[in-house]
């Protein structure tokens, strides 16, 4: 197993060594940054082509809230009539801005009203008592004024760092230049402004031909570490043209998280800021009822965006060098089905296996005996992909261990477990776990 650290070890250097030679190659005057490498398992084709949403227009600034040289507040701003749902953490520190959010999603708006969202990064404004809720009211009502809302429409967000007085002077000092910056185009900005300690953006979309016309999607995530579920785990902004009522988006959204980010877990902690909003300016086509084909349509495409940004923030997770999918047939029920997943996932014995490329199925065992979930031991299957590793409660006949140990290279890893109890079905998506991770966090605030 040393061995197998010491290669992998090798080949992180050889990418930071390349890395330092093109920082080395810049020109003179560009800023220094801390080194930083990009996940193994990002998307192949980086940032996606998201299209423009009728409707929304995005800026970005260099607030300096924490970062210097590096954009740090995003600006977006909603047409009128367009209307905003969101699920946010249930951690019981969430901060200001997730309990302002949450107090105003939902509210009633003249149909003439627009909306905005507001998000910094580098400080989560959380743990701040009095002075974190002076600076959501001073941020909201700022930005109210200078886009002609009413504070109730206006939607922040803040990341970073837990404990520290957000200095939202400075945001407010950046205001005039975000307005005057709003543009269609703007969203791939916006994707990067709001990272932390993300190593590539992150954004999905999907475009659905109905009978109406078409209708897009456009979204954009920020998350690698503190990720678990309970809501959303990080910050995910999506944005649509469609045109839907604020309770039948709330519907979606609330269904589709629990399938996409309250399925996702790189460390099992939860942070105090998770915020999902999805908006829906109403430029575009109605989608109907929920029984209509375009509405059918536009749900599954919700979906897979979703799914799609929540499988990204696991890619990115902190040191993360395993994409792995975990699903639990056989269960008792789909709570108990969740559950077993999740612990096997949360399990820093077998992260640590994958890592380490440790076709170790005991540790698999050993997770599901203590997830609380119904278990019979001698009714327990485990596999490997398509490597039926344990059945009945026993390593498989025909199981080999240099099968596991050839199918533990890969970067994307598939186990299954069959509880063999009853239909309750569950999958969930993690991360191995490296020294990197350790790396990562042990001077965050530094």
């Amino acid at each position: 197993m040393a061995k197998k650290y010491k290669e992998k070890a090798k080949k992180w250097k050889a990418r930071a060594k390349a890395l330092e030679g093109q920082i080395a190659a810049a020109p003179a005057e560009a800023p220094k940054a801390k080194l930083t490498l990009v996940s193994p398992l990002a998307p192949k084709d980086g940032f996606p082509a998201l299209p423009a949403i009728a409707g929304v227009e995005f800026a970005t600034a260099q607030a300096g809230v924490r970062y210097k040289n590096r954009t740090d507040v995003m600006l977006a701003r909603l047409a009128p009539g367009s209307v905003v749902a969101g699920t946010f953490t249930r951690s019981a520190t969430r901060s200001a801005a997730v309990l302002d959010c949450q107090a105003k999603i939902g509210l009633p708006a003249p149909a003439e009203t627009g909306a905005a969202i507001l998000v910094n990064s580098g400080n989560s404004n959380a743990f701040t008592g009095a002075r974190g809720w002076a600076s959501v009211n001073a941020l909201s009502a700022a930005v109210a004024e200078k886009l002609g809302l009413p504070e109730t429409r206006v939607f922040t967000s803040s990341t970073g760092v837990i404990g520290e007085p957000l200095p939202h002077d400075k945001i407010e000092a950046a205001l005039d230049g975000l307005v005057a910056g709003l543009a269609p185009g703007g969203i791939t900005d916006a994707a990067r402004a709001i990272m932390t300690t993300d190593t590539y953006p992150k954004g999905a979309m999907a475009l659905i031909e109905t009978e109406a016309g078409p209708i897009t999607i456009a979204g954009i995530a920020k998350g690698s570490g503190m990720i678990a579920p309970d809501m959303a785990t990080m910050l995910v902004y999506v944005f649509t043209d469609a045109a839907i009522s604020q309770k039948a988006l709330q519907a979606m959204v609330s269904r589709h998280t629990d399938r996409s980010f309250n399925a996702i877990t790189v460390d099992s902690d939860t942070s105090t800021s998770d915020t999902l909003l999805v908006a829906a300016t109403g430029q575009g086509p109605a989608i109907g009822n929920g029984r209509s084909a375009s509405a059918r349509a536009f749900d599954k495409a919700l979906g897979a965006v979703m799914l799609d940004l929540a499988h990204q923030v696991v890619r990115d997770g902190e040191g993360a060098t395993k994409f792995v999918g975990i699903t639990v047939t056989g269960a008792a029920s789909e709570a108990d089905a969740k559950r077993c997943a999740l612990a096997i996932a949360n399990s820093p014995l077998v992260k640590t296996a994958i890592a380490g490329e440790d076709p170790n199925w005991g540790r698999i065992v050993m997770a599901v005996g203590k997830s609380g979930a119904a278990a019979d031991r001698d009714k327990l299957a485990i596999s490997f992909g398509g490597i039926q590793v344990a059945s009945a409660g026993l390593v498989d006949p025909a199981y080999k261990e240099e099968d596991g140990a050839a199918y533990m290279k890969r970067d994307e890893l598939e186990i299954g477990v069959d509880l063999g109890l009853g239909k309750g079905r569950a999958k969930v998506w993690t991360c191995d776990l490296t020294h990197r991770y350790i790396d990562i966090n042990a001077d965050y605030r530094s």
